[in-house]
């Protein structure tokens, strides 16, 4: 009982088992209340296993991110399943453009993602909001992290955030989520914001960072996978377009980009006026050469 409590206190970052028909899927999967036994006996998980049987469930139920949360809760063999198969075909299913883009290239051996295909998939459904100051930001009060039901990943809003020595990596960044109950005086609100690199492991960045001896910080965690991060502010590659594509001031972010190349941060977003917002609108559905870009064309990871 101790173990199954550790197990649910582990997995609730990700994870609401409240959700209207999630704990009963999950009941469901395990074989009912009693663990999964029936009429298997010892075998807790004897004829769940089966990773075509498990596809064909979770497909039946459109991938929902809280069921497979929960899934995974309930053993340790569902957990591998889930980590190892599950996870994988969520991401998949939602952001299939995003996924393909950052697998090609021969960056993910055996499909295989750095930091696991969990932490790619709540990357996509969870914004990590703002739980404690930072050496530059410093927000009045926590800002707590919850599911997105809609999230928008782009690649040229990811160049953004690229230095210019950096420009031949590909990233994939948010818009960012506003929370105003943690916002400061003067009508901004707090932003939080997340991404993921193509390939860190060869990336320009990463290049940049070893070769300069840049520090991990001691006090950051990446809320997605656990590694340890490298302060983007600190080190010095945070670009003015950075600011400019968040609606944000100059120096008033920063973000953090861990070893298996997650990124997140945070902001305060200035209130735009109207026109602003028009402009903003804009610039949000083209690249940088003006016309329509097609990995725009689908921006949109839902549930």
């Amino acid at each position: 009982m101790m173990e199954r409590g550790r197990k649910n206190q582990k997995c609730s970052s990700f994870c609401n088992p409240s959700t209207p028909g999630a704990t009963a899927a999950a009941t469901s999967i395990s074989g009912g209340g009693d663990g999964g036994g029936g009429a298997y006996g010892g075998d807790v998980n004897a004829g769940i296993l089966d990773e075509t049987v498990l596809m064909l469930v979770f497909r039946s139920l459109n991938w929902d991110p809280h069921v497979i949360c929960v899934a995974a809760c309930v053993s340790r063999r569902l957990r591998a399943v889930a980590r190892r198969v599950l996870f994988r075909e969520l991401c998949i299913s939602r952001a299939p453009r995003m996924v393909s883009a950052l697998t090609s290239g021969g960056v993910a051996p055996a499909g295989r993602l750095g930091g696991g295909w969990h932490a790619l998939a709540k990357l996509l459904f969870f914004c990590c909001g703002c739980a404690a100051p930072t050496r530059f930001f410093t927000p009045d009060r926590a800002a707590p992290g919850h599911f997105v039901g809609v999230s928008r990943f782009s690649k040229t809003s990811g160049r953004s955030f690229l230095a210019r020595r950096c420009w031949g990596d590909l990233l994939f960044v948010s818009d960012p989520c506003e929370h105003p109950a943690a916002g400061r005086g003067g009508g901004e609100d707090l932003g939080a914001y997340r991404g993921v690199f193509r390939g860190f492991m060869r990336s320009r960045t990463r290049a940049w960072l070893i070769g300069k001896q840049a520090e991990l910080e001691t006090r950051v965690r990446c809320p997605y996978c656990g590694a340890r991060v490298w302060s983007m502010t600190a080190a010095g590659l945070v670009p003015r377009s950075a600011s400019k594509r968040l609606g944000s001031h100059e120096g008033s972010l920063e973000y953090f980009v861990c070893v298996n190349g997650h990124l997140h941060g945070y902001c305060w977003l200035a209130h735009l006026s109207t026109d602003d917002d028009d402009e903003e609108d804009d610039g949000d559905d083209t690249g940088d050469d003006g016309k329509h870009n097609e990995e725009d064309a689908e921006r949109n990871v839902e549930f």
